[in-house]
């Protein structure tokens, strides 16, 4: 291979490493964002939740009873998923089990790989929804 030939060659190659590097670099840096604005996300929830309570200028016993009152019905509602887990479990399987009978075994698995994505994207609008009262902080 000539020089001229060699030169151009390497200028490319050059060219695709600064732009695959670049690349990953902003990857990495969207990643960090997002893990970053998340937990600030978190803390800025519990903080608008306790702004509003002070907003409605409440007694510190008013304070207590909400903050009690929220704890309870977390509680009560932590029970009741507790309690319907095993039926939901059983559903769950009865579900998959005909799913199976109807889908081919490629079909089955891009189904569940589809079923994936979609609890993940799930869970990260939730843990980014704003806070309810039944999933405000607890009392302090």
């Amino acid at each position: 291979m000539d020089t001229p030939s060699k030169n151009k060659w390497q200028v490319r190659v050059a060219a695709i490493v600064i732009f695959l590097l670049g690349f990953a670099a902003g990857a990495l840096a969207l990643n960090v964002y997002k893990r970053w604005g998340r937990g600030m996300d978190s803390v800025s929830r519990q903080d608008r939740f306790e702004r509003t309570l002070d907003g409605l200028q409440l007694s510190a016993d008013q304070k207590t009873q909400v903050h009690q009152i929220l704890s309870d019905t977390r509680e009560q509602l932590q029970a009741l998923r507790k309690e319907s887990e095993p039926r939901v479990s059983e559903i769950r399987r009865q579900t998959n089990e005909k799913l199976q009978k109807v889908l081919t075994a490629e079909q089955w698995q891009q189904f569940q790989q589809e079923r994936e994505k979609t609890r993940g994207r799930d869970r990260r609008d939730r843990e980014s929804a704003p806070a309810t009262p039944n999933t405000a902080a607890s009392p302090r």
